[in-house]
């Protein structure tokens, strides 16, 4: 009996062991996996697409990590805009290659099907690309960091702005879907609010070539403005089809309430110059933001400067790896690590100071711009010049105004 128990005592004695150098080997866990979701091919590539993998990974590099002793891989993937190859890839990296945080996402139909795998398997949701107010609302998750922009900001910042100018009614171009209906619907909110009128829109499929009849639908309407409720090649399809059309020597303005960069290089200064966008980041804000669009472009295939979504991948992956190192190691657990994020504040050379709210809408400055004339241009991307800011308090939707469950108490 004695022998039976002095072998069972050492056991115990050696699981506890083993159990507890487990433990130490789990708490001192200073390895991460980023997996970048991107459209790799389609009409948001520019967008996102490569420039948001080089994002994440000057992220890693400018972390100091890694000179620490962490070892931080990236790998990227293509989501071709459709919500189930976005959740097969995005389920394959977690269960199968053990991804921590998956970043950019550049697509809300995409973005809000991952939302719910991510929380389901306590990942991390890092999203810079997608749009829709939802992931803070309706489909928040204490898995979730929104961090670059939303429909609510672009409606506020140039829709209102319009409005007051005396662009008062209005007419939608919406992609049709989850994107667009957001766009479109926290617009029409806005311009209500502030004294418009909305005379109608009309749904177009994603990625058209022809926006010809949608067009003549919106010339038809004789609104004042007609609003772009799209993205990417929609957006910039659109505005080269008008110019040809011949709307806006009509009288007719066009708004483009998500305009990249990328887009306006791609339309041209001749056709584009006076459009009014919003946007939260533009490479020649300040010396911080021009040094690091210089080393960015000098590691892209096209030499071109950071959108938007890809200075998001990287300002909120410099917040993550910041967070990990508070921590001291990295626990997996992906609640209890975007929980310590939004305890700290955000502090990044793209966005400067900022903070993330309990519905995990990261908040900073959102910036009014109006494309310049070619005349204005000293360079092939001197592109806008700045109209209004819109303080970081005050660009995002208020939390009074949201109705994400993490707020109830």
């Amino acid at each position: 009996m004695k022998l039976i128990v002095r072998h069972i005592a050492t056991i115990v004695t050696s699981t506890a062991f083993a159990l507890a150098g487990s433990f130490h080997a789990s708490a001192q866990d200073k390895t991460v996996k980023v997996g970048v979701l991107t459209d790799q091919s389609g009409l948001y590539q520019d967008l996102g697409g490569a420039g948001s993998t080089l994002a994440a990974e000057m992220a890693a590099e400018d972390s100091g990590l890694r000179a620490k002793g962490w070892k931080i891989d990236v790998v990227s993937g293509d989501h071709q805009n459709k919500p189930d190859v976005g959740v097969n890839l995005a389920r394959s990296w977690i269960d199968v290659d053990k991804v921590d945080v998956i970043a950019d996402i550049n697509n809300s139909s995409v973005a809000l099907a991952v939302n719910n795998l991510v929380r389901e398997k306590n990942a991390i949701h890092l999203n810079s690309g997608a749009a829709s107010t939802d992931l803070t609302n309706a489909q928040c998750s204490p898995n979730t960091v929104h961090w670059t922009y939303d429909t609510y900001m672009l409606a506020n910042s140039t829709g209102q702005a319009l409005v007051k100018a005396g662009s008062d009614s209005w007419f939608f171009l919406t992609a049709d879907y989850a994107f667009g209906a957001a766009l479109e619907r926290d617009a029409s909110s806005v311009i209500k609010k502030s004294g418009g009128k909305v005379a109608g829109g009309v749904k177009h499929p994603l990625n058209t070539s022809d926006f010809s009849s949608f067009l003549l639908q919106a010339q038809a309407s004789k609104a004042k403005i007609i609003g772009l409720a799209n993205a990417g090649g929609d957006t910039t399809n659109a505005i080269k089809q008008a110019a040809e059309f011949g709307i806006t020597k009509g009288g007719q303005k066009l708004a483009a309430m998500l305009l990249f960069i990328t887009d306006v290089k791609a339309i041209g200064l001749e056709t584009a110059q006076g459009l009014n966008l919003t946007e939260t980041f533009y490479w020649d804000l300040n010396d911080k933001t021009r040094a690091f669009s210089k080393r960015f472009a000098e590691r892209m295939k096209n030499k071109s400067p950071p959108t938007m979504t890809h200075a998001g991948v990287y300002g909120g992956l410099i917040h993550y790896f910041k967070t990990l190192e508070a921590l001291g190691a990295n626990p997996h657990d992906g609640v209890k690590v975007v929980a310590k994020m939004k305890e700290l504040k955000t502090n990044d050379p793209l966005f400067g100071e900022g903070a993330i709210e309990p519905n995990g809408r990261k908040i900073h400055p959102a910036y009014l711009f109006e494309v310049k004339k070619p005349s204005e241009s000293k360079g092939p991307w001197d592109l806008y010049k700045l109209v209004g800011t819109t303080p970081a308090d005050q660009a995002f939707m208020p939390l009074s105004s949201s109705t994400c469950a993490l707020l109830k108490k």
